[in-house]
């Protein structure tokens, strides 16, 4: 295994994720080249002491450790084996470290075709939003071979405070982090639901943050939405069109394993309802901002606005 020193790491993918990552890495004083689309990205990157990359191929060009923080399976796929596919220029024997919400059946597809380049594939899903990506202390939900571990374990201590080695097969870590997302999604499906439903009761929405935030209707989503429904401020930190894809992935998966998912289902129908609205792109907290339209329910405005 190469030395820490000598350890050459790529980052594809430097989004609100993917960018606190990168610079953890580079701060651990891994050798890092990190790609994105978004040149001001990666434009920070470089400044946090990273190399950048001119396409996804050059960031994967003889790596030991490449990192996919992308949106997607389709993404995924399409970056490490599509033309021009990262996967291919990587060292024989390094391993990628995938981290996309998917399903379990697209991580096990892209772990088969990994290993026919000779290459080891680390099942990594990850949480814990944009804050501690960038301080080094995600989750990570991972399952591989022991040697994909032992080969992306300088990376993984440079981006996660907690690293849960879930089995040794690609596919276990996904399953673990669509229990995840289901629980995200609803969790937030209630809590926008819970406010505008105080709203129509006419109570004071700051008081109510504060009592049910040491209550026991309090959950995390609910801690850390409601503030943006307070403010108004509906910027996207995670979308909603993330969560009509993960809550799709746990509608598809309940399908084959032939398992009722009903509250599931609700939540998922009122995000699709929120991206129907025209605010797919919008923070996933939006739920409250459709469920206000139909209601006649006023919420919070940004105080700038009119």
């Amino acid at each position: 295994m190469a030395g820490v020193e000598a350890m050459k790491v790529g980052v594809i993918g430097l989004g609100s994720m993917g960018l606190g990552m990168a610079i953890s890495i580079a701060g651990s004083g891994l050798d890092l080249v990190g790609y994105d689309i978004n040149g001001a990205a990666v434009a920070r990157l470089v400044q946090a002491g990273g190399s950048a990359a001119g396409c996804a191929a050059e960031a994967a060009e003889d790596a030991d450790v490449l990192v996919v923080v992308v949106v997607n399976a389709a993404q995924t796929e399409a970056l490490l084996f599509g033309a021009d596919g990262a996967a291919a220029q990587m060292k024989r024997g390094g391993v990628i470290v995938s981290c996309a919400t998917m399903s379990p059946r697209d991580t096990r597809r892209m772990a088969e075709r990994a290993q026919a380049l000779g290459l080891l594939y680390l099942d990594a899903p990850i949480s814990g939003g944009a804050a501690k990506a960038s301080a080094g202390q995600l989750t990570v939900m991972a399952s591989g071979s022991a040697a994909a571990f032992d080969r992306a374990k300088p990376v993984l201590h440079a981006i996660a405070g907690t690293v849960h080695r879930l089995g040794d097969a690609p596919g276990i870590g996904a399953s673990f982090k669509m229990v995840n997302q289901l629980l995200a999604g609803v969790h937030i499906a209630a809590a926008c639901e819970a406010m505008t439903f105080a709203a129509r009761l006419g109570l004071d929405l700051p008081k109510v943050y504060e009592v049910i935030t040491g209550s026991a209707g309090n959950s995390w989503m609910f801690e850390n939405r409601a503030p943006h429904i307070l403010d108004g401020d509906y910027a996207p930190r995670s979308a909603v069109n993330i969560f009509t894809k993960d809550l799709g992935i746990v509608s598809d998966m309940g399908r084959q394993e032939n398992f009722p998912l009903p509250v599931a289902a609700t939540a998922l129908q009122m995000f699709l309802a929120t991206a129907a609205a025209g605010m797919g792109g919008d923070d996933d907290s939006s739920v409250a901002r459709m469920i206000a339209m139909i209601t006649g329910v006023s919420l919070p405005k940004k105080s700038t606005e009119s």
